[in-house]
């Protein structure tokens, strides 16, 4: 009973951080639409995150001196590349599809086992491969030369490059980190960093460089205190902004983690995939970003491959990591997006989104 109980508890927080990571783009669209520098939205949103879990930081103030390497990776590219990159995305094309895009992580992350470490990928890992990019064809309906601006395909992939990147620099570190714990027996091993002090110094990292990319002294702080359009409705600037920073940013993130540790890295990861149909279908409602029959179907393709490549992923990091969820979360590279990144221990899109 206890163990239903934490599973379905896990289910839940699994649910409400897909949740609350899919709506980050629906919340900064119309931010970017009024006039703010994409870049700004991100540094509001990190910068905001980044006080409020400095608590955490300063429990964990040896992380930086322990694990440098990863605490800058994740800063540099699970926080900086990725949402920067998404954000600038969704500036000149949808939502939903810049989530999409981001969603050929798993396929990437396969195709860097497999050919940058040659290693060998399951069946189920490739046909997963195929889908995803066969998908993703249709969604930019690349038969008639891409629907979509050329340029923001391009940031979108981007922020998905990235998020491979620091799931193959995490997945480095967990395998250099293992307990000797069995599955979900344990506490967090002693070498393995806590996520949720990885994600606090992530943020602080990407605090300071997106300052200095950003320029945060040049935001135009008046536009906080108009109204904003929610396609058809006007709602406070400054709503959106703290519903990026607290639901999108810190409960996103806090339940994300939260959920690795009751239910295996892979169910997850599989539940954060919802984070790619939540953020399209907010856009589709609230921006009527309505999405095209190529745009449907390449999406669920997409969502098949992501779903076939996260299990195929999973059956190789059981096989590689003899650990506790706690291991896994600090290094597994196997869940997409920004939801999939958090149930990874680390960071939106997409985004991540």
């Amino acid at each position: 009973m206890h163990v239903t109980q934490r599973r379905n508890g896990g289910l839940g927080l699994a649910l409400l951080s897909a949740f609350a990571f899919g709506g980050s783009g629906v919340a900064a669209k119309p931010l970017i639409e009024s006039g703010m520098d994409p870049l700004h939205v991100v540094w509001m949103r990190v910068a905001g995150a980044a006080l409020i879990l400095l608590p955490v930081a300063l429990r964990h103030r040896e992380l930086p001196r322990r694990r440098p390497g990863l605490v800058l990776g994740f800063g540099l590219l699970g926080i900086t590349g990725c949402q920067a990159l998404y954000f600038v995305a969704i500036s000149r094309i949808p939502v939903g599809v810049a989530i999409l895009v981001e969603f050929l992580g798993p396929a990437l992350l396969l195709g860097w086992v497999r050919f940058v470490q040659r290693r060998t990928v399951s069946r189920s890992a490739a046909i997963g491969v195929v889908l995803a990019i066969s998908g993703m064809a249709a969604v930019v309906e690349i038969w008639s030369g891409l629907a979509f601006d050329a340029l923001g395909l391009l940031l979108a992939f981007g922020a998905a490059c990235c998020q491979v990147a620091y799931f193959v620099l995490a997945d480095d570190g967990g395998e250099h980190a293992g307990t000797d714990a069995g599955a979900g027996s344990g506490p967090v091993a002693p070498d393995v960093p806590e996520p949720i002090a990885v994600i606090a110094y992530g943020l602080l990292v990407g605090t300071v460089v997106l300052t200095v990319v950003a320029r945060p002294w040049t935001i135009d702080w008046t536009v906080l205190g108009q109204q904003t359009a929610l396609g058809e409705r006007d709602v406070p600037a400054v709503l959106l902004v703290a519903w990026i920073v607290l639901v999108s940013t810190v409960v996103a993130y806090l339940s994300g983690v939260q959920a690795v540790r009751r239910l295996t890295p892979q169910v997850a990861g599989v539940v954060a995939s919802i984070e790619a149909v939540v953020g399209t279908v907010l856009a589709w409602v609230l921006l009527d970003e309505h999405l095209g029959l190529a745009q449907i179907v390449g999406g669920t393709l997409v969502l098949a491959g992501a779903f076939t490549a996260q299990t195929a992923a999973g059956g190789r990091k059981r096989e590689a990591v003899r650990g506790g969820p706690e291991a896994v979360t600090a290094g597994s590279g196997e869940a997409p997006g920004e939801a999939g990144a958090a149930e990874a221990g680390l960071a939106e899109a997409p985004g991540l989104p």
